[in-house]
């Protein structure tokens, strides 16, 4: 049997300890590392939002009904049911001290509130104390907005037509984290202070949560259906404690998934490292195969024997990989909870760790199987000559069908693990794609600098650097391969990142309003346009009807069932009515409503967003607005452009079918930056319930929340490129000797020390130049492919990062050389030469 004797001679060959795989190790080690520490720490965060999931959401269960209040009946079935039932209205608002004005985000609570939790203020006074107030009612503020407004404790301010009186600061609300996306800080005002603001009118923008304290031992899963049964057409949206925060868990997720395939970029990066490192052993190995070889060992003995080595080392930089990634978390788990808005509770979990383990195992055989599988077609008598020089560059078929199951193997779990098959294969492709692209870069260089070697006959520094990247034992190919990657994806994450910065900053204030208006009622309406397009420094003003409405069913089945978890049926929607064709509409499919259509309602929808749901012409669309459900055909599909930030609608509807709907009105202003100011004051002074949102504001939101991402994934990256970085230190302590060799030879033929360092230096630098050249290229085509294809934005090449990319692979094949290049230059020519007779 050949296991055991590979076995046996496996186990010897381990004896003369590591030396030599430290590289591998690291490698290894380090792309295990990154992905089980993202892993554990999405776990933590998993756990703490599941543990917390009350506190969380506020209750054990929440009803949300859109821009209306429970009824009596559907408030009665709620108290019949839990212990204690709280009501709340969250909804945006202008706050206004002085001439000061800001957009704040007001939750309206009564008297239960919070049923789970605790609100924490400054200075620590009960809430209901804070907002009973004593002249006015009360209201307390998030700190950034104090400051802001140049609000004083004791300050009078106002919401819509009531005037608060401002208690505390808003230090730690418990439910901060199921409120989503949000332009405004908060404010926290008691409801019954609401009912003369002019604020909560049928027909204006709100919502209200019902939150439920249920009594012990409630089965969630029973309780929803009832609900939904019961309160059938209600339109209510159902969250209990389970899930108490799912936009931040699905946040998490989609962020955690798509750092996990950055940090398969890194173990790509590693795997170069880990089959160089094979590559070089298998070589040091040459007499040592060549005797087993001799003595009658098989093909599959000595393949074993390697490969089992291989393993073993490989199951060890898995398990220290496994020891950081789940190691460091822990250690640091005081200042990553302190540092993180939602709860953890860091732990080992072994899913992550499993998942990690699985792209270490798969990784490091992928890149190991090729190496291992040319010994079996060399020669005994080529092995005593020249370690693999000889070998086939292609191994027999069998292992290149397994090295293609490996792959196939690896990016089907990444695409299970990540949740998005889209992206992984995505990612896949890119990360193969560059790898090819830099072994063909690295394999034309060598060819490059063979032919131009000759051509610089005047400077030997110049042409000694030339001659080693093109001579048979070149470092071009692993270098530009192992830091040419890292590159490359930090090269792309930095053209993503500037071009979504810079549609965001740049693209959109050419086009975009100054100011979206909201919460116009009908009868404000005349007043309002009189303001501002009789005002020369306003150049555009787009008003239209505004309803909010969920997408309930599609074709008579539940939407979800239908479209999936397309975002347009995963909450509620803006929906607008209009009778002629407006002015600007594009029509791509079917036909717009007669003027005067007083039929069964029709809807138009939008065209990109349909065909992403799989919409057709006479499909008919139910949505619940206001508690009604109203079924609509749809009869044309229009183009809508969401990308100028301007008004746009993916569902428009004919007058006759939500009309006497009770609902209010929206506006985009279009003016010069110097009045804004001035249309501001104006508008809220003459019409206080209306709410301004400068887009301006906006921009800067969705900005910070870029550098959030952008942060995470820089860092992600820069995993790759130390990674990268280590494969260039294995790749110069490979070649040392070499370059010993060379110095030893260049001294005895007169070369001074200097030109020599010179030499080594600039073929370091050139073979960075070359790597940052072509990562540059990969990066730009891979930001280009991304802003294209997922962002659907305009692209054009950041060169500051760009540069940036081409200067740190200079740097670091530089520096990753020179320590190497100093020790080969102090030795001794005599003792090197003699050393090879």
């Amino acid at each position: 049997m050949s296991l055991p004797m590979a076995a046996r001679i496996a186990r010897r060959e381990l004896r003369g300890g590591l030396r030599g795989f430290a590289v591998f190790l690291a490698c290894l080690a380090l792309g295990v590392a990154a992905i089980a520490g993202i892993g554990s720490v999405r776990a933590a965060i998993e756990a703490g939002l599941t543990r917390e999931g009350a506190a969380l959401l506020g209750g054990d269960a929440e009803i949300e009904l859109t821009y209306r209040f429970a009824t009596p009946e559907e408030r009665a079935w709620m108290e019949r049911r839990a212990d204690a039932v709280s009501e709340i209205a969250d909804f945006r608002s202008m706050a206004v001290f002085g001439d000061t004005r800001a957009l704040t985000q007001v939750k309206a609570v009564d008297d239960a509130y919070p049923l789970k939790g605790a609100v924490q203020l400054d200075p620590p006074i009960p809430l209901d104390e804070a907002l009973r107030g004593s002249d006015l009612p009360g209201a307390v503020m998030d700190p950034l907005l104090i400051d802001r407004m140049g609000l004083s404790i004791g300050d009078s301010f106002s919401l819509g037509r009531q005037d608060f009186r401002l208690a505390a600061a808003l230090i730690r609300e418990p439910d901060n984290a199921t409120g989503g996306f949000s332009l405004g800080p908060r404010t926290l005002v008691h409801r019954d202070a609401l009912s003369g603001s002019g604020l909560l009118e049928p027909g204006t923008l709100y919502s209200t949560h019902y939150r439920l304290s249920l009594p012990p031992g409630t089965d969630l899963d029973a309780l929803e259906q009832e609900a939904r049964a019961e309160l059938a057409g209600s339109g209510l949206r159902w969250r209990d404690a389970r899930n108490g925060a799912p936009n931040v868990a699905r946040f998490v997720e989609r962020l955690s998934g798509f750092l996990i395939l950055v940090g398969l970029s890194g173990l790509a990066v590693g795997g170069v490292g880990v089959s160089a490192a094979v590559r070089a052993y298998l070589a040091g190995k040459t007499g040592t195969i060549a005797t087993l070889r001799t003595l009658g060992a098989t093909n599959a003995t000595i393949f074993l024997a390697y490969a089992l080595q291989i393993a073993a080392l490989s199951a060890l930089g898995i398990v220290i990989g496994l020891a950081l990634g789940s190691g460091v978390p822990l250690l640091l788990a005081p200042i990553l909870a302190a540092a993180l808005p939602v709860p953890a509770v860091f732990s080992l979990y072994p899913a992550p760790l499993f998942e990690a383990a699985l792209y270490g195992a798969l990784t490091a055989a992928l890149f190991t199987l090729w190496p291992l599988a040319r010994t079996e077609t060399i020669r005994a008598a080529t092995l005593f000559r020249d370690a693999l020089s000889g070998a086939p560059t292609w191994p027999r078929t069998r292992y290149v069908l397994a090295t293609a199951g490996l792959l196939a193997a690896l990016i089907a779990s990444a695409a299970v693990f990540s949740g998005s098959v889209r992206l992984t294969l995505w990612t896949a492709a890119g990360i193969i794609a560059a790898l090819m692209i830099l072994a063909l870069a690295g394999l034309a260089i060598r060819t490059m600098a063979r032919r131009a070697h000759r051509i610089a006959r005047t400077r030997p520094a110049t042409r000694w650097a030339l001659a080693a990247i093109g001579g048979p034992r070149s470092e071009a190919l692993p270098v530009v391969l192992s830091i040419g990657l890292g590159l490359s994806v930090l090269a792309a994450v930095g053209q993503i990142d500037g071009n979504l910065r810079g549609a965001i900053s740049r693209d959109l204030p050419q086009e975009a309003p100054s100011y979206f208006f909201v919460d116009i009622q009908k009868d404000q309406m005349p007043g309002f346009l009189d303001r501002v397009e009789n005002d020369s420094a306003v150049s555009r003003v787009q008003s239209a009807p505004m309803l909010r409405g969920v997408v309930s069913q599609i074709n008579g089945l539940p939407a979800s069932q239908v479209a999936g978890d397309h975002w347009v049926v995963r909450g509620d929607r803006g929906i607008t009515y209009a009778g002629p064709q407006p002015d600007g509409t594009r029509v791509t499919a079917g036909e717009w409503w007669p003027d005067d259509y007083s039929g069964p309602p029709l809807v138009s929808f939008a065209a990109e967003e349909a065909a992403e749901m799989g919409l057709s012409l006479g499909d008919t669309i139910t949505l619940n607005i206001l508690g009604r459900d109203i079924t609509a055909t749809i009869t044309s599909f229009r183009e809508v452009d969401f990308s100028t930030a301007g008004m746009g609608f993916v569902l428009t509807l004919d007058p006759a079918s939500v009309a006497a709907a009770p609902h209010s009105f929206i506006a985009t202003v279009y003016a010069e930056p110097q009045a804004e100011a001035a249309i501001l004051r104006d508008l809220s002074d003459s019409f206080p319930n209306i709410t301004a949102i400068r887009v301006r504001d906006a921009i800067d939101r969705v900005a910070e929340m870029l550098d959030g991402i952008a942060a995470a994934t820089s860092w992600g990256a820069a995993v790759t490129l130390l990674t990268g970085f280590l494969v260039l230190i294995g790749a110069a302590a490979a070649g040392s000797s070499a370059r010993a060799h060379e110095a030893a030879v260049l001294k005895t033929l007169g070369a001074t020390r200097a030109s020599i360092l010179t030499s080594f230096l600039l073929r370091a630098g050139l073979l960075g130049l070359a790597a940052g050249i072509v990562a540059l290229g990969a990066g730009i085509a891979g930001g280009w492919a991304i802003s294209h294809f997922l962002f659907e934005t305009r692209f054009s090449v950041i060169w500051p990062s760009g540069l940036a990319i081409v200067a740190g692979g200079v740097v670091a094949t530089l520096v990753a050389s020179a320590g190497f290049s100093a020790r080969a230059l102090a030795v001794r020519p005599a003792r090197v030469l003699r050393a090879r007779e």
